[in-house]
């Protein structure tokens, strides 16, 4: 019977796979937890509790706003915004527009002067950085019925 010779280089790289493996371990969770920290702020409403107890008042407010029948749009194109008011017979609502912008991603908030107009409203666009912008706008009629407009945009 032959008894084969004990190579001992032979397993050396076994205890290489574990160490290795556990390595890769590490590196992926410290990237993780690096995204988890430096991205997402994770903005959220104060007092949401409270808030949640209250929501009927916010249905009771889009209920309002429905039953003016107003269709209010706002676009942005070369610069500027422009805010379309309409109501239910397709007429130009006269009002003051008071506005801001925000960035949904760190809560950035940038105030707009209010404007006065019919129907159309063009406001311009400040100096902003690339990403997601939401526009929030609140038109009071001359006869004093409001109305919210929140609409995101991209800019590149």
């Amino acid at each position: 019977m032959n008894i084969p010779a004990h190579d001992p280089t032979r397993g050396r790289w076994i205890p290489w796979i574990f160490v290795g493996g556990m390595l890769v371990v590490v590196v992926v969770n410290g990237v993780l937890i690096f995204q988890a920290l430096t991205t997402f702020t994770g903005v959220t409403v104060g007092q949401s509790y409270d808030r949640g107890r209250t929501y009927n008042r916010v249905l009771d407010e889009a209920a309002r706003q429905d039953a003016l029948g107003w269709t209010l749009r706002a676009s942005v194109e070369g610069g500027q915004i422009t805010v379309t008011a309409r109501d239910r017979a397709d007429a130009p609502i006269a009002g003051v527009l008071e506005a801001h912008l925000l960035r949904p991603l760190d809560g950035e908030r940038i105030a707009l002067p209010d404007i006065a107009g019919a129907g159309r409203f063009l406001l311009e666009l400040p100096e902003l950085r690339a990403g997601q912008w939401e526009f929030r706008g609140l038109l009071t009629s001359a006869a004093g019925e409001r109305h919210d407009l929140r609409q995101r945009f991209t800019l590149r």
